[in-house]
């Protein structure tokens, strides 16, 4: 896992704030983890940039005709570890 850059803290607080705005309420996710843990993960593993990509991507794909499951974040590729 990196060290959050500066870019990274900010979203992973927003996706904290949004959490804790929606505890005990059930989540309507179709994937597990659910869409806001994911994306998390994907900041944390891959950066801000290429992390709230993949979990826009997740978010997008997160319909009722869509699929559904576990889901984890991709490992990291040499692309995306080398551009921090």
């Amino acid at each position: 896992m990196k060290t959050p850059t500066f870019q990274a803290k900010i979203a992973l607080k927003a996706i904290e704030v949004y959490q804790a705005a929606r505890a005990g309420r059930p989540s309507p996710c179709r994937f597990h983890p659910s869409c806001s843990t994911y994306a998390a993960q994907a900041i944390s593993v891959h950066g801000a940039a290429r992390g709230s990509w993949l979990g826009i991507r997740r978010i997008v794909r997160c319909q009722p005709f869509a699929a559904h499951g576990y889901d984890p974040v991709p490992a990291p590729t040499l692309r995306s570890s080398n551009h921090s």
